[in-house]
């Protein structure tokens, strides 16, 4: 058991045919093939991604699988441009690097605090998101801590937040992370 499985499961259990999905960091594009699957051919995937090579990565993956998604090279704290407000059903954050890529290109806390609230402002009422918090190493913790320390002032009235920690595991395991827009 791993934040994978566990972000995987809770979006298997989200995401239905014909849903509108947001995967806000793209990466090499395992999330946005899950979302297309759960979406199916009534739904829609957007993706993005500041780094070419994860959208070079994410579209090749979707195109040999046969899945559909409009793959986009620009930041997630630019996602409103993309989507009307209350029209999202789910969307997915992995905070950090891409797995393989440049160590020194990572999320921050400033792009990624907007994109976290831009997606708010995006969920339908129902809607859901799913954050695989990534922390250590070159990133760092600035962005873990400041994440967690906003979404604590999040308005219970209008938002569920769930935040899981491995307690018994090292190295800064990623931290699985769930929010249910009321």
């Amino acid at each position: 058991m791993n934040t994978l499985t566990i972000v995987h499961d809770f979006l298997r259990r989200q995401v239905k045919p014909g849903a509108f999905c947001i995967d806000a960091t793209a990466g090499k594009g395992r999330d946005t093939a899950l979302l297309c699957r759960l979406a199916g051919e009534q739904g829609r995937v957007l993706a993005f991604d500041i780094q070419q090579e994860a959208v070079r990565q994410t579209r090749a993956l979707l195109e040999n699988e046969g899945l559909r998604a409009e793959v986009v090279l620009d930041s997630h704290a630019d996602m409103a441009q993309y989507a009307a407000p209350g029209t999202v059903d789910c969307i997915v954050f992995n905070f950090g690097r891409l797995p393989g890529g440049d160590p020194q290109i990572f999320t921050t806390a400033e792009t990624s605090l907007k994109a976290i609230d831009a997606g708010l402002h995006l969920l339908r009422p129902g809607g859901v998101m799913a954050l695989a918090l990534y922390y250590g190493k070159e990133n760092g913790y600035t962005e873990r801590d400041a994440i967690l320390a906003h979404l604590k002032t999040l308005d219970d009235r209008a938002y569920t937040v769930l935040s899981c920690d491995w307690l018994n595991r090292k190295n800064d395991p990623p931290l699985p992370i769930f929010i249910w827009k009321e």
